[in-house]
């Protein structure tokens, strides 16, 4: 195995010079850096990680949890959050959790271990009082966990007023939300809340239907999605709290002989990938990926350094009109 000693040999310097190029410490003369990048290159020579981060108390690396990576927002998320903390010198340590509080605790229990430098919690299991006492900087997505954990979200109570809004312009006078269990209380629960509060103070009546929290991990949603179509035949117009359960309501309709938009106007949330590849293309309102990933990522690094970081943090959304409105 090549050692520190090897690549002093080859570059014609010593250890102590090598040692200090690697950690970047002291004044190094550009001949000299060059000569031990060129030795280790020669000699493949990898740095002992591990062994840096106990010297500097820094691994570099970032956990990550969320629910399902399978789904098609939190993948987004969390390929947003890798891309901004690579522009930022950290590594991603993924962890799924499944929607399982044992599992979910195992990943913390892991993280902690590797020493990683600060926590993203994208969590939606019940139990959080594990959380509450990690001595790390962690930084919390879509739930207040304390007022000590920042927690960082989108608009979701402007998104329902949005789509409710859009909905009733559009000339819709049966309205229906189909909504994720609110077993858990996250923001995200706001955009029905959001829209409930547009449909009143435009007197317009809608009715709420909220799915099984099981539906989550499997992302199927369509028997909870028959039932409230059965149960309100005359709806000309839906919201639905994701993309993922938008596309399964466009499919429930056109199973039951109902076209969209002619028929049923539909609406989703989140702006995932597959919501402009449908038939119709969906209209939906948008979270700002790529800006919370940002947003989190320099919260968590204040976090890091000690300094004062805001408890919450809410972007703003915007309404994306397509085919199916």
């Amino acid at each position: 195995m090549t050692t520190l000693k090897d690549v002093a040999k080859i570059a014609g310097v010593t250890v102590t010079t090598v040692s200090r190029v690697l950690n970047n410490r002291g004044y190094i003369s550009h001949d000299t850096r060059s000569k031990v990048m060129s030795a280790m290159k020669t000699l493949d020579y990898q740095p002992n990680e591990v062994a840096r981060s106990l010297i500097f108390q820094r691994s570099r690396i970032i956990g990550l949890i969320v629910p399902s990576v399978s789904h098609p927002f939190f993948g987004e998320l969390a390929n947003a959050i890798e891309y901004e903390a690579s522009k930022r010198g950290y590594k991603i340590l993924l962890a799924n959790s499944r929607h399982d509080a044992d599992k979910e605790n195992s990943y913390l229990d892991m993280l902690k271990r590797n020493k990683v430098d600060g926590i993203i919690l994208a969590s939606r299991t019940v139990e959080t009082k594990p959380f509450l006492n990690v001595n790390l900087p962690l930084l919390s997505f879509d739930r207040e966990l304390s007022p000590d954990i920042p927690m960082v979200s989108a608009d979701n109570t402007e998104g329902g007023r949005l789509v409710a809004r859009h909905l009733i312009a559009r000339g819709c006078k049966n309205l229906l939300y189909i909504g994720g269990s609110g077993s858990v209380r996250q923001y995200s629960n706001n955009r029905g809340n959001g829209f409930i509060e547009a449909c009143e103070q435009a007197r317009m009546p809608c009715t709420v239907y909220e799915t099984e929290e099981v539906s989550f991990n499997s992302q199927q949603y369509e028997a909870s999605i028959g039932k409230a179509l059965d149960a309100h035949p005359k709806v000309d117009g839906i919201f639905a709290s994701s993309d993922v359960i938008a596309a399964q309501v466009i499919r429930m309709l056109s199973i039951r002989g109902k076209r969209v938009p002619q028929d049923v106007k539909i609406v989703g949330f989140d702006d995932v990938q597959i919501a402009s590849l449908l038939n119709p293309a969906l209209t939906t309102v948008r979270q700002p990926v790529e800006a919370m990933a940002i947003q989190m990522l320099e919260l968590l690094e204040r976090k890091m350094k000690g300094a004062p970081a805001p408890a919450k943090t809410i972007m703003p959304v915007e309404l994306i009109i397509r085919d199916s409105t």
